[in-house]
């Protein structure tokens, strides 16, 4: 990764593109880890903008690998935004980086806080997985090999579409799902300490309901849960607890505690842009492999970056903003 030693001029690009071809768009500052020079080639976006229900925030987008023959795994990628901001398109990383690694990857958008509270946006994301099941043949997806994936708020959204099989049954969803990983994910936030989680989850009528915790059987699906050691806005101890409640009901559980990294680098270190800093996606990707992700082998090697010449400080920054955007989940 070469370009990673000239970052200004990644910059530069950046700049070029969202100016030069499309004056009129808004800028995001997840826009950095999106340019086509900062993204895993050897992908395609096999699907834009497809609708997977009536609405403004009911639509999706699909990657793959570029090359594609028998029917590939698939991961249904959730994103965050403490449940009141987040777009699909800040996370076309994740979903190139997915594919460069054999999966056919869908990431939607569903609706967000104040229009909607708990539990309409999980049951958005379960509709969307209808689709994933009804659909994702068509575009190289095997749908009995299933895998959830989320990030923060997107981190609880998959866990408790994978805990509470209702919002599944509501919209007909049967595929299995193999397993699920999780980044720094809110898990046991009761009582509701703070304006974002009170304005999502203050109406619900059994509080301790909405709690993953709580929801732990048996049954549940395998699950790789990670967290930042020094996290800010999502508290390690939900890592911790999920990860003893799950032992204890015999789920098994692999757990990855990223020393003295925050909230938002475990998922931008998913990006090629990033990807130096920590092994997340390789370590998602083995925890999928080994629940049946590829039955006949791994078809894609990991590319370990090397760690740019220059970059690091203004990514810092970028990533320092992101986190200054979130308030806490709890105390």
């Amino acid at each position: 990764m070469s370009w990673l030693r000239s970052f200004p001029i990644v910059f530069l690009l950046f700049f070029l593109t969202v100016f030069g071809a499309s004056p009129a768009r808004a800028l995001s500052v997840m826009d950095p880890f999106n340019i086509p020079a900062a993204m895993d080639s050897g992908t395609v976006k096999a699907g834009d903008g497809i609708a997977y229900a009536d609405g403004q925030r009911h639509y999706l987008d699909v990657y793959a690998p570029e090359a594609r023959g028998v029917a590939a795994p698939v991961v249904f990628f959730i994103y965050g935004g403490g449940w009141n901001r987040g777009e699909r398109s800040d996370y076309q990383f994740v979903g190139r980086a997915l594919a460069a690694r054999g999966f056919v990857t869908v990431i939607a958008d569903y609706r967000l806080v104040p229009e909607v509270k708990y539990p309409e946006f999980l049951e958005d994301n379960a509709s969307a997985l209808r689709w994933v099941q009804d659909h994702i043949g068509e575009y190289g997806g095997d749908p009995n090999r299933v895998f959830l994936a989320g990030h923060s708020a997107g981190a609880y959204n998959a866990v408790m579409l994978a805990l509470d099989p209702s919002f599944r049954a509501e919209y007909g969803v049967t595929m299995p799902i193999r397993a699920v990983a999780a980044l720094s994910g809110p898990f046991d936030f009761y009582p509701f300490e703070y304006g974002e989680v009170q304005n999502a989850f203050g109406d619900a009528p059994s509080p301790e309901g909405t709690q993953p915790i709580n929801l732990v059987t048996p049954d549940a699906p395998p699950m790789y849960l990670a967290s930042g050691t020094t996290d800010p806005i999502v508290r390690v101890q939900n890592t911790e607890n999920l990860a003893a409640k799950l032992t204890a009901s015999g789920v098994w559980v692999t757990t990855k505690y990223y020393e003295g990294f925050g909230h938002m680098e475990p998922v931008i270190a998913m990006g090629a842009l990033w990807r130096w800093r920590m092994p997340v996606l390789d370590d998602m990707v083995a925890f999928f492999t080994r629940f049946g992700a590829f039955p006949s082998g791994v078809p894609y090697v990991a590319v370990a970056p090397e760690a740019p010449a220059t970059a690091v400080e203004p990514m810092r920054k970028i990533i320092d903003q992101l986190d200054q955007m979130f308030e806490p989940i709890e105390n």
